[in-house]
């Protein structure tokens, strides 16, 4: 059994505006010895279409060079809702607007309400707002295990221990993708494979507006109510959410975080621990 070594990773704060970034510090995380890196970078609030080409430029540089570590890209987004590629518009329900694509930049922002997207990843209809924790994981399959169900179950475990961690239990329910806690879905995820390199991710809600989720049927799942971590333990925050995400994400899938900036993460920058 391997050893346990530490790890100098991030801890962040907010600023007072309501759009901050999220700046990068230091916290001590346990991790394995010896075991592959993960490149994480914490972005703060992100539109969804930026965070989209952000993915879309990982993917690229992983699939031509696949000796690249994996990486994973924790944020919050404005209200937004998506939908996957193969997703029904009638479980929008009565939610008016033109369903548009992340890779079009769009004709007109009417400030009237979230963007409607249809994007490439599996699923129905879903709500990505402040409050929530997004991780879009872009890892090299051929690395873990040629199988989508497995990588599919491993994210689940991964948000079954992170809510774990603040004594709540985390269930699955056999046929539905997800993870439920007393019955209300507080996670659901949604991927994309391009030659075994995923994209896309999970959604962990934790003290985001639930009523923004009454305008559709998340994720085509009518009789399954959502919820928030906030629901069963009043005093969670995002910033305590977040660094047990990626411990947990490390543990179930045997990595070890190494905090980068945006730049390194997107490959524009070479990151100190692979510089010489």
């Amino acid at each position: 059994m391997l050893g346990w070594g530490l790890l100098v990773i991030f801890w962040w704060h907010s600023e007072l505006s309501s759009k901050t970034a999220f700046e990068m510090s230091s916290q001590v995380f346990e991790r394995s010895l010896g075991s592959p890196p993960l490149e994480v970078h914490l972005a703060g609030e992100v539109p969804y279409r930026t965070a989209w080409a952000w993915q879309q430029a990982r993917v690229a540089r992983l699939i031509c060079n696949p000796q690249l570590p994996d990486g994973l890209l924790l944020l919050t987004h404005p209200p937004v809702y998506t939908l996957g590629a193969g997703a029904d518009p009638k479980f929008l329900k009565s939610l008016a607007g033109q369903i548009g694509s992340p890779a079009a930049r769009p004709e007109f922002l009417s400030g009237q309400g979230p963007e409607i997207l249809r994007v490439e990843r599996g699923g129905e209809v879903t709500y990505h707002g402040p409050g929530q924790w997004v991780g879009y994981a872009i890892l090299n399959l051929r690395r873990h295990r040629l199988d989508l169900h497995w990588y599919l179950r491993q994210l689940e475990q991964v948000l079954i221990e992170t809510v774990a961690h603040f004594g709540l239990r985390g269930e699955r329910i056999p046929g539905l993708t997800g993870v439920w806690v007393q019955g209300r879905k507080v996670a659901a995820i949604g991927i994309k494979v391009s030659r075994w390199v995923t994209y896309h991710g999970f959604a962990l809600n934790v003290c985001p507006d639930l009523a923004a989720f009454e305008a559709i049927v998340p994720c085509g799942i009518p009789d399954r109510p959502v919820g928030s971590l906030v629901q069963f333990c009043p005093r969670v925050t995002m910033a305590a959410v977040a660094p047990v995400v990626v411990k947990s994400f490390c543990q179930v899938f045997g990595l070890q975080a190494q905090a980068v900036s945006l730049a390194e993460w997107l490959g524009e920058r070479k990151s100190l621990k692979t510089q010489g």
